[in-house]
């Protein structure tokens, strides 16, 4: 045995006798008010708990990989129970009943006969440094029984840090139990593994073959003495020379294991005080409302503290590694947390959205360009010297716009004074990296969307070219407010050239539709894709010949009934299992919702975002997956399970589409626009941030009008501005309406069975005249769809073309018989 070895031995046994017993903790209430997600276990289906310091991802069958960031301490976790006098050993696993999701933990409870294990995860956010996530068992027993918990030794650094090979494990004994202490080849890197009372399993001595058996630790439970305890799992990893000693990991299990209670608390506290300073809606459909608040926790659960800096910034989602040293996409990207801030912003955690709009100006590049990734070990290797940091061209618009959203929302101006020098510096960037001279921004500085593309990388992306127009749109209005008048008209003109260029270019007549790309000698490929929506992402400017586009959208060929593919299905470069080329984003579907919101086809936007918020509870509970098959309702396998921005397109949509909300904070204003499903009589948002205030936001139906309040809690009185009147209420407690038609329709959502094909009807357009409403729809061949009727006029009288009322509030549309999809037209007159 290594002379180390042995030394670090004897210390932990010094140690040891001067430090408390290990000790299981006594039992205290967890948490089991507001939301929840409760549901049968479903072997394979994953789940995340994840805090600032700590992520456990696994699968809901119980088995989990552990992180103490940036390290992987230990995977493949299973437990084996022996129960005395029934001589069969039973896994657990095969026993996973019930998950129940809080915001603040997750339990998986198995179930036998003979017993009942809970198994209790949480990840505090106050939680030491070189300690995360916890887990806690609750064990019920008829008899007394061994139970066994066996893992897989890693101490892995998250990708790019090099490994150290596999880790060699030592017992500590010590009163109460012991724990295990993991090696590596450095004395800057080991960890700890402890649980009360138990004792090691197999530990090969140095004679024998070297061969590979995971590690077990060995709990005697007795329900007469063990009934009301917890028994915790306690980790700890050490990554300098001083914190990797035995003397620290020792102390770190100590004070963890003794403060259980006492950190559960506070952590539990935290989320309390979150969720109520939030924003949160209130409104006829129970599913969304909670799936609303989940997208807010589920962001902010993906919040991590960056090493050595201690910077507080998103990751882009987490899922298990598996046998890589990559959890899903769990380190730093720009563009992904970009995005997220319209969100973050909506829900009004402005501080969430400083941290983060310094981090990525902390790594802004000399000449101004915003950093694409970053992972949570860069800064323990040459990460510049790999090509991902500034690999893609978008953060930098982006940069632009999710400054302006946060001033926009918080009247945050001394921000934006303050980091003058980088808003400066990227809209330099973005202006000057044009490589053929045509005034628009392009891909020579970076990937804009697709990261591979099947006839070659695009020269210049419409993506790109529509982030470029809105970044110089908003850079107008930023540099107005830094007082630069100059900057101010030279990014207003700015704008509207490229808006003409991209429709000189870009806009293809005889196909009533907009290129993908265009070529460097001005041809275009003509890819029917869905990035063209982006342009009216973050109040941008639209298009000017949009509708055949939003009919297409809309239609099979790229809605499916779980969301949008970015590649029509008809196209020649359609593969929906490809990354880029034909699977279905919830991002993407975020980005159909705004923009149908915006152009009035409001049912189809209705659809799109339920699509998204639906999705809160089918796969990773309280998050929203990454990707999906574009041919059946099946996440890809690689899909990050808990996805930060496809968590935003829940809560985007919602505020910016059926509220209609435009939050001005420098004027204590709200500008509406809304757009409430017919179902609905009454919403509420609560706590919106407004500035420097705060309010809340009460929708009535009253007859032909749409009444809208605001009540100011905190901050100067807010106001509201019909965006439709131009008109503005003087004050608080005013009532701005809106009218309403006379007729309306509701239609029903809902995700189909895991594998099925796409065969919902779809809303391809609707629009209105002074007396009737028109629907264009398409439905599978031979089957029917039910509407929602509602009059606004009760006396009036409704007649249908292309439908039949079943009775006064319902009418039924049936599709003609054929092959595929077929379509039907709804036309309601009064």
């Amino acid at each position: 045995m290594r002379t180390g070895v042995i030394a670090w031995i004897l210390c932990g046994a010094a140690s040891a006798a001067q430090t408390s017993p290990l000790s299981p903790v006594k039992y205290f209430p967890l948490k089991d008010d507001g939301p929840v997600i409760r549901r049968a276990v479903e072997a394979g289906k994953p789940f995340t708990v994840a805090g600032l310091r700590g992520v456990v991802v696994g699968q809901q069958e119980g088995g989990f990989e552990a992180w103490i960031l940036p390290v992987k301490l230990l995977s493949n976790f299973s437990i084996r129970a022996e129960v005395d006098d029934y001589p069969v050993p039973i896994e657990l696993k095969a026993h996973a009943a019930g998950i129940d999701v809080f915001p603040d933990h997750t339990t998986i409870t198995y179930s036998h006969i003979a017993f009942t294990v809970k198994q209790i995860i949480f990840a505090p956010d106050d939680a030491e440094a070189g300690t995360g996530a916890v887990v806690l068992f609750q064990i019920d027993a008829v008899r007394p029984m061994e139970l066994t918990f066996s893992f897989t030794p890693e101490i892995k650094p998250m990708w790019p840090q090099p490994a150290q090979g596999t880790p060699s494990s030592e017992w500590v004994q010590r009163e109460g139990g012991g724990f295990y202490v993991l090696h590596t080849d450095f004395s800057n890197l080991a960890g700890a593994i402890a649980m009360p009372g138990t004792r090691p399993g197999i530990l090969v001595p140095y004679q024998e073959k070297p061969r590979f058996f995971p590690l077990e630790l060995k709990l005697r439970y007795d329900p007469k003495r063990d009934g009301n305890r917890y028994f915790p799992l306690l980790m700890a990893v050490g990554t300098t020379s001083a914190t990797a000693t035995n003397a620290a990991l020792v102390n770190k299990i100590d004070t963890l294991g003794a403060s259980i209670e006492k950190t559960y608390a506070a952590h539990r506290s935290r989320y309390e005080k979150m969720l109520g300073q939030l924003a949160a809606i209130h409104t006829p459909n129970e599913g969304l409302n909670d799936d609303f608040t989940w997208a807010a926790v589920s962001i902010g659960q993906l919040r991590a503290k960056a090493q050595p800096s201690g910077e507080t910034a998103l990751v882009a989602g987490y899922y298990s590694s598996g046998n890589s040293a990559r959890p899903g996409f769990g380190w730093f990207f720009g563009r992904d947390a970009l995005y997220t801030l319209y969100a973050v912003n909506g829900f009004g955690d402005f501080a969430l959205s400083r941290d983060e709009l310094e981090f990525l100006i902390r790594r802004q590049r000399d000449d101004g360009k915003i950093m694409h990734e970053y992972s949570q070990t860069a800064a323990f290797v040459d990460w510049k010297a790999l090509p991902y940091m500034y690999a893609a061209a978008d953060a930098t618009p982006l940069f632009l716009m999710a400054m302006h959203d946060y001033v926009r929302s918080s009247a945050d101006v001394e921000f934006l004074k303050s980091h003058r020098d980088a808003v400066m510096k990227a809209w330099q960037f973005e202006m000057t990296h044009d490589s053929d001279g045509d005034g628009i921004y392009d891909n020579a500085q970076g990937t804009g969307w697709v990261e591979s593309w099947p006839p070659g990388m695009p020269h210049q992306e419409i993506y790109l070219a529509l982030l470029d127009r809105q970044a110089s749109s908003v850079m107008a209005d930023l540099a107005a407010l830094m007082g630069d008048a100059s900057t101010a008209e030279a990014a207003k003109q700015r704008a509207a050239a490229i808006g003409t260029r991209i429709e000189e270019e870009y806009y293809i007549p005889a196909k009533d539709a907009y290129a993908f790309s265009r070529n460097r000698d001005g041809s275009t490929d003509q890819t029917a894709t869905v990035y063209p929506m982006v342009a009216w992402w973050g109040g941008g400017q639209g298009l000017t010949h949009p509708d055949a586009s939003f009919d297409r959208w809309a239609s099979h060929d790229f809605s499916t009934d779980w969301g949008l593919r970015d590649i029509a299905a008809s196209d020649p470069l359609y593969d929906p299992i490809s990354y880029h080329q034909g699977s279905v984003w919830p991002l993407f579907t975020g980005w159909a919702s705004v923009a149908e919101y915006r152009v009035g086809r409001s049912l189809s936007g209705f659809t799109h975002l339920m699509q998204n918020a639906d999705q809160t509870t089918t796969q990773d509970l309280g998050a929203v997956t990454e990707l999906l098959s574009g041919d059946y309702f099946q996440p890809f396998g690689r899909s990050t399970s808990h996805q930060l921005w496809s968590s935003a397109m829940v809560v985007i949509p919602t505020l910016q589409g059926i509220f209609g909300i435009g939050v001005d904070g420098l004027s204590h204003t709200v500008k509406l626009d809304p757009h409430l499903p017919a179902d609905w009589d009454h919403a509420v948002v609560e706590r919106l941030r407004v500035g420097e205030s705060t309010c809340t936001l009460e929708y009535t139906r009253a007859g032909t009008q749409l009444q809208v309040r605001a009540k100011t809690t905190s901050g100067p009185a807010v106001r509201l501005l019909n965006v439709r009147s131009q008109k503005t209420t003087p004050g608080d407690g005013t009532v701005v309406s809106f009218d309403l038609p006379p007729v309306e329709i509701a239609i029903a959502h809902g995700l189909p069975l895991p594998g099925s094909r796409t065969g919902q009807m779809k809303v391809l357009n609707e629009s209105r005249e002074e007396r009737n409403l028109t629907l264009e729809l398409e439905g599978s061949a031979g089957s029917s769809a039910t509407l929602k009727l509602r009059k606004n006029q009760p006396r009036v009288t409704v007649r249908v073309e292309g439908g039949t009322m079943l009775d006064a509030e319902r009418l039924q549309v049936k599709f003609p018989d054929g092959m595929g999809y077929q379509r039907a037209k709804l036309v309601l007159s009064w």
